[in-house]
C-alpha cells in the first residue's frame, strides 16, 4: 500500500471516536423557536432587526435532514453571517462561524475556512471571551484548532488546542465527554505530526474520561472507538501487544452492545485487521478486512475512498496469506464474526518467520556526529536534527524520568519546553546555527512556591543530566542513560542500554514487515536499533557565549514570571486595557516570548501566561496596522521615488529598508498574531515571512516574494548609475520595477483592508487609509490614534 493510501486509511479509522467537538458544541447555548431553511432563504434580501440563533440552527438542521447540504448549506451559512452582523448580534454571529467552520472542514474547503477561523478569533477577542473560561470560548478554540489541523496547519492548531485545554479545565466537568473529544482531536494532530508517544497519552486520557462518563463501558460505542484509536497509535509505536489488546477489546464492545451494523464498526474491524497484518497473522487480517468491507458497503456503498482503500488492504493481506501458505475461507464475510479473537487473546510471536518481502524493515544505519573538546571555539560538525527535536528527545529520555524519580510529588506541576531566544526556538536553525549555544537543552518552569522549595536543587540535577547522544539515519535521537562524569547528583539509570524515540514512518503497515519479535507496550528499543547506534557524542556541541549564561541563560529552571520578565520586562502580559504598555513591546520581543514548543504543562499555568502575550488587544493591532500603513506610504510611496529621482542612493536605500520592515510587519498583523505569531527579529524575519506566505490560509501571500524582489533590485536602483547593468541600461529598469512593486503591494493591501471591512475607500496612497482603519478602534485612548 502506498503511503498516501495508508494515511487515508489511518485518518478514516482514526476520525471515528468521541464526536468532534466542533460538530456538537457550537449551538450549546442556543434556545428558541423552530424554523426552516426556506423561511430564512425567503428573507435573505432583508436585514433583520434581530437574529434568532435557534431559528438559524433549526434551518441548518432542516438542510441536513433533507440531504441538501452540498448545495444549500454554504449559501445559507453565508447569509446567516450577514444577518447576524447586520443585527449586531455578536453571540449569534459566533455561533454561525462555529457551524461554518465545521461545514467547511467537512467539505475540504480549507482555504475559505481561513477567513472563518480568523474572523471567529477576532470576534471572540472583541467580545472579551479570550480572557475568560466560558464554554463559548472553549468551543471556538476547539473548532478553530480542528479546522487548522484539517488544513495541516499544525503549529497553529496545536497552540489553539492547548489554549482550549486550559479553558476546558475550568469550564467543563472532569467527566464531560467534550473533554474526551478534545483529547481525541489533539491525539490526531500528534499522530499526523509523527509524535505517536504524545498521541498515545492523549488517547489514554480520552479513554479514561469516556469510560468514567459511561453508564456501561462494555457496550459503549465511544469507548470502543477510543480503543480502536489507541490501538492504531500503539501500532505506529511498534507496541504490538498493546495494539492487539485494544483492537480486540473494541470488537468485543461492539459485539456486547450488538452494534455490528454501526458505520464505526468498520473502523474497528479494519483497525484490528491492520494490527493482525503487522503481526503477520494474515488469516485474521483477511477476515477482518472482509468484514470491514461488508460494513462499509452497507453504510457507505462501494464508491468511496474508504471502501477502495480497505479493498486494497484486503488484496495485500490475501497476497501475503497466499505467500505464507495460509488458506482463508473465501465464503466472505457472512460467517461468524466470532472468528476474530477476543480482547483477552494473546498475539503470537513467530521469530522463525524472520523479515520477508520487498519492503521488509532493515536495521537503520546511523549518522556519526563528532565534536571537539568541550568549550572549543572552532566550528563543529553539524548535528543532523533540529534543536527542537533534540530538546524534545532530551526532555523525554532524560528530563522527564529524572523528575519522576527525584521529584514525584512535583511531576504534575512542572512545565517543560523550549521557548525564547535562539534560532532553534523559532524552528529555523541549521548547520550554521550550531557554532554557539547549541546542544541538548530545555527549560523547566515552576511556580514561585515550587521554585522556593526545589528550584535550586532541580537546577543542579538538570545540569547533571547526561548529554551524550546519537542520531541514526532516520533521525531518531538516543541519549545514554548514565550520569555525566563531571557532575554529581544525576538520577540513577533504570537499566542498561538506551531509549529510542520511535519514528512513525517505520510503523508496521500492510506491505511492510515488522521486527522479528513484537515490541512490548513499554516501548523499549528493539535490539537491531540499539546495536546500530554509533559512538555517542557529549555536550556541549558548541561553546556557550556570555549572552546565554548567568541571568541571560536560555535553559534550565525558571520561575514562570521571571522567565517572561527576562524576555519582555513583564511577569505577565500587560492588561488588555493598557495599550500604551503593549505599544512599548517590540514585535520581535513578543515573538521570542511566544515561540518554540511546550513539551509538558500539567497545570496549564505556563501556557496561560504565554498565551497572554499572544493575545494582543485588537485595538493595539489596529493601531499598529495604521502606523505601518503610514510608514509604507511615507517611505515606499513618497520618499523612495523622490530620493531616486534626486540621485540620493543612500536615502533611497534607507527608504527601502523602512518600507520593507513596515510591510513585513503589516503582513503578520493582518494575519493576526494570535493565529500566526509575531514577526521575529531581523535575522529570521524573512524565514518566518516565507513560512507564513506558504500557508494555504495566508493573507497577502505574495507580498513576501515581492519584498525580496525589491531588495534584490535595490543595489542597481540606488547605486547603478547611468551605465550600470546588462546592456548599459543603468538604474532605470530597476527603479521602474521597484516603483511598480510598491504600488502593487499598496493595491493588494487596500483590497485586503476592504475584505476585512476595515475601509470603504479605494485610495491606494496608504496614508489616506489610516483614518478608516482607526475608526474601528473602540478605545478612546489617544495613544492608539495617529496625530
Amino acid at each position: 500500500m502506498d503511503e498516501e493510501a495508508l494515511l487515508k486509511q489511518f485518518a478514516a479509522q482514526f476520525a471515528h471516536g468521541p464526536d468532534d467537538a466542533d460538530d456538537t458544541d457550537a449551538a450549546a447555548a442556543a434556545q428558541g423557536a423552530d424554523s426552516t431553511a426556506n423561511q430564512v432563504a425567503d428573507d435573505a434580501d432583508q436585514s433583520p432587526a434581530t437574529f434568532d440563533t435557534q431559528q438559524f440552527l433549526n434551518g441548518l438542521d432542516a438542510i441536513f435532514d433533507r440531504h441538501a447540504a452540498a448545495t444549500e448549506a454554504g449559501p445559507y451559512l453565508e447569509q446567516a453571517m450577514v444577518d447576524a452582523e447586520n443585527a449586531g448580534d455578536e453571540a449569534g454571529l459566533l455561533t454561525v462561524l462555529n457551524e461554518t467552520m465545521g461545514f467547511y472542514r467537512s467539505q475540504g474547503r480549507h482555504k475559505e475556512n481561513q477567513w472563518i477561523v480568523q474572523r471567529a478569533l477576532e470576534l471572540a477577542a472583541r467580545m472579551g471571551l479570550t480572557t475568560g473560561t466560558s464554554e463559548a470560548w472553549a468551543t471556538t478554540l476547539i473548532n478553530c484548532a480542528t479546522a487548522m489541523r484539517a488544513a495541516q496547519q499544525y503549529d497553529q492548531a496545536e497552540d489553539l488546542y492547548h489554549q482550549a485545554q486550559s479553558v476546558c479545565r475550568h469550564s467543563l466537568a472532569p467527566t464531560d465527554r467534550r473533554l474526551a473529544a478534545l483529547h481525541n482531536n489533539l491525539s490526531m494532530l500528534y499522530s499526523e505530526t509523527n509524535r505517536p508517544d504524545k498521541a498515545e497519552l492523549e488517547l489514554r486520557e480520552a479513554l479514561r474520561i469516556i469510560e468514567a462518563s459511561s453508564v456501561n463501558p462494555d457496550a459503549d460505542i465511544d469507548v470502543a472507538s477510543s480503543h480502536t484509536n489507541l490501538a492504531l497509535t500503539l501500532l505506529t509505536e511498534h507496541k504490538l501487544e498493546g495494539a492487539h489488546w485494544h483492537a480486540a477489546k473494541a470488537l468485543e464492545i461492539y459485539r456486547t452492545g450488538h452494534l455490528e451494523h454501526s458505520a464505526h464498526y468498520a473502523s474497528a474491524l479494519a483497525g484490528f485487521a491492520q494490527v493482525c497484518f503487522a503481526e503477520r497473522r494474515y488469516a485474521d487480517a483477511v477476515t477482518g478486512y472482509r468484514h470491514a468491507l461488508a460494513v462499509i458497503e452497507e453504510c457507505y456503498g462501494k464508491d468511496t475512498d474508504y471502501w477502495r482503500i480497505t479493498a486494497d488492504n484486503l488484496r495485500q493481506a490475501e497476497e501475503e496469506a497466499a505467500k505464507a501458505g495460509v488458506t482463508v475461507d473465501n465464503a466472505g464475510v457472512a460467517g461468524d464474526a466470532g472468528a476474530l479473537p477476543q480482547s483477552g487473546s494473546r498475539l503470537s510471536n513467530s521469530p522463525a518467520q524472520g523479515k520477508t518481502g520487498a519492503n521488509a524493515a532493515s536495521s537503520p544505519s546511523t549518522v556519526s556526529v563528532s565534536t571537539g573538546s568541550a568549550g572549543a571555539a572552532e566550528a563543529v560538525s553539524a548535528c543532523p536534527v533540529s534543536g527542537l527535536k533534540l530538546a524534545r528527545a532530551f526532555w523525554t529520555q532524560m528530563g522527564k524520568p529524572m523528575i519522576a524519580a527525584k521529584y514525584p510529588q512535583y511531576a504534575g506541576r512542572i512545565a517543560a519546553g523550549l521557548v525564547g531566544h535562539g534560532s532553534e526556538c523559532y524552528g529555523f536553525d541549521d548547520a550554521y546555527s550550531q557554532d554557539h549555544d547549541f546542544g541538548p537543552r530545555f527549560c523547566l518552569w515552576l511556580t514561585d512556591e515550587d521554585y522556593a522549595a526545589i528550584g535550586e536543587q532541580l537546577e543542579v540535577d538538570y545540569e547533571a543530566l547526561p548529554r551524550k547522544f546519537s542520531v541514526d539515519a532516520q533521525g531518531r535521537v538516543t541519549f545514554e542513560a548514565h550520569a555525566r562524569s563531571d557532575a554529581s547528583g544525576a538520577f540513577p539509570s533504570a537499566g542498561a542500554g538506551s531509549t529510542v524515540i520511535p519514528d512513525a514512518a517505520n510503523a508496521p503497515t500492510p506491505g511492510t514487515a515488522t521486527h522479528d519479535t513484537a515490541t512490548a507496550e513499554s516501548g523499549a528499543a528493539s535490539s537491531d536499533v540499539a546495536e546500530a547506534m554509533t559512538t555517542p557524542i557529549d555536550a556541549p556541541l558548541s561553546p556557550v557565549t556570555p549572552r546565554a549564561q548567568g541571568a541571560n541563560r536560555r535553559d534550565g529552571v525558571f520561575r514562570i514570571g521571571d522567565f517572561f520578565e527576562s524576555i519582555t520586562g513583564y511577569h505577565t502580559a500587560p492588561a488588555q486595557t493598557a495599550p500604551h504598555e503593549w505599544l512599548m513591546l517590540q514585535e520581535s520581543t513578543l515573538a521570542a516570548a511566544t515561540n518554540g514548543e511546550v513539551f509538558a504543562d500539567p497545570t496549564g499555568l505556563f501556557s496561560k501566561t504565554r498565551q497572554g502575550f499572544k493575545n494582543m488587544p485588537d485595538d493595539v493591532r489596529l493601531a499598529l496596522i495604521s502606523k505601518r500603513l503610514g510608514m509604507i506610504a511615507q517611505a515606499g510611496q513618497y520618499n523612495l521615488p523622490r530620493s531616486l529621482k534626486r540621485g540620493d542612493g543612500a536615502a533611497a536605500w534607507l527608504s527601502i529598508h523602512e518600507f520593507v520592515q513596515a510591510t513585513a510587519s503589516l503582513v503578520f498583523l493582518v494575519n493576526v498574531p494570535m493565529v500566526v505569531g509575531y514577526m521575529p527579529y531581523y535575522k529570521w524575519q524573512f524565514a518566518a515571512l516565507r513560512k507564513l506566505s506558504g500557508s494555504m490560509f495566508a493573507l497577502l501571500p505574495n507580498v513576501g516574494e515581492q519584498l525580496e524582489t525589491v531588495m534584490r533590485l535595490s543595489s542597481a536602483a540606488c547605486y547603478g548609475g547611468a551605465g550600470f547593468g546588462e546592456g548599459g541600461k543603468g538604474a532605470a529598469p530597476a527603479i521602474e520595477k521597484i516603483n511598480d512593486i510598491v504600488e502593487q503591494i499598496a493595491v493588494d493591501i487596500v483590497k485586503e483592508l476592504k475584505r476585512e471591512h476595515l475601509t470603504t475607500s479605494g485610495e491606494t496612497f496608504l496614508e489616506w487609509q489610516r483614518p478608516y482603519v482607526e475608526d474601528h478602534i473602540a478605545s478612546d485612548d489617544p495613544v492608539l490614534k495617529s496625530l
